[in-house]
C-alpha cells in the first residue's frame, strides 16, 4: 500500500512499520556499539543482494542512545575536549566510526535514525539523498513551530544561520557504498545539551546547539516525532 497508511507488524524486540518504500524499525534505547553492528549487518546484506541483482529491503532504524561521542574517519581529534577519565565521569563511551563528519554527541532524549537505503533504487545521489534528510528534519521541527534551514557549507539542519545566534539542531553524517547507505541523523528533542560543551561539535567552535524542546518548551516523546519525521521523509522521497 503506498501513502501515508501503515501496515504495523509486531516483534518481541521493536516495532516494524512497513512504508510503501521502506520499513521503519523503532528500536527504543539501544547501546551504541549494538546498534553499530545491526547497521553493519543490514548494510552488508544490502549490497550484497544488490551485487546478485536481487532486491534488498530498505530499512530506516529509530532509536535512542545512551550517553557516546562518535568520531567519523576523517575528524579532527582537537575537536574531543574530554579524557578518559572525564567520559567514566559523566557516563559516556567514545568510538571512531565508518561515516563522513567530525565528533558528535548522541544521549537520551535524542532522535536517532539510520536509513540503510539503496539510492540507486530510490534514483537519486548522495547529495540529494543528505538534502531529503535534512528536508526531513526541516519539516519536523516546523511542525512544532521552529523555523530550520541549511547552512551553506555545513551538513545539518540550523536555526538562525548566519547570525552570531546561528544554532544547530540536528547532526548528520552518513556512509555510502554502492550506493547503499548507513549512519545518519541526530535530531535534539529533550537533550541533555550540557553534554556538547565536552566537544566541538561536528568541528565548530563557534556555534551552538538547540533541542526542540530548548526552542519550544515542549517535551515530545521520541515515537512522536519519529512518527513526524517518517511521514516527511516518505513524502519527500516520493
Amino acid at each position: 500500500q503506498g501513502g501515508n497508511r501503515y501496515l504495523k507488524k509486531l516483534t518481541i524486540e521493536n516495532q516494524e512499520i512497513q512504508m510503501s518504500r521502506f520499513i521503519v524499525k523503532e528500536m527504543g534505547l539501544i547501546d551504541y556499539k549494538e546498534a553499530w553492528e545491526i547497521q553493519k549487518q543490514l548494510f552488508s546484506e544490502l549490497i550484497e543482494k544488490k551485487m546478485k541483482g536481487e532486491s534488498g529491503e530498505m530499512q530506516l532504524l529509530l532509536l535512542e542512545h545512551p550517553h557516546v561521542y562518535t568520531m567519523g574517519l576523517h575528524g579532527n581529534t582537537g575537536n574531543m575536549l574530554f579524557s578518559d577519565e572525564m567520559l567514566e565521569k559523566i557516563g559516556a563511551k567514545y568510538y571512531k566510526i565508518e561515516r563522513g563528519g567530525d565528533i558528535t554527541y548522541h544521549g537520551y532524549g535524542q532522535l536517532v535514525g539510520y536509513p540503510i537505503f539503496d539510492l540507486e533504487e530510490l534514483g537519486i545521489g548522495i547529495k540529494q539523498y543528505i538534502w531529503a534528510l535534512e528536508e526531513a528534519i526541516i519539516k519536523t521541527v516546523a511542525d512544532y513551530g521552529i523555523s530550520a534551514s541549511r547552512m551553506d557549507g555545513a551538513v545539518g539542519v540550523w536555526l538562525d544561520c548566519g547570525k552570531p545566534s546561528a544554532r544547530k539542531i540536528a547532526a548528520i553524517g552518513v556512509k555510502a557504498s554502492r550506493y547503499v547507505t548507513m549512519h545518519g541523523f541526530a535530531l535534539n528533542v529533550t537533550t541533555n545539551l550540557d553534554y556538547f560543551n565536552y566537544i566541538n561539535p561536528c568541528g565548530f567552535v563557534d556555534k551552538g546547539v538547540t533541542s526542540i524542546s530548548k526552542e519550544t518548551g515542549l517535551t515530545p516523546t521520541l515515537k512522536e516525532v519519529g512518527e513526524k519525521f517518517t511521514k516527511h521523509l516518505e513524502e519527500i522521497l516520493g
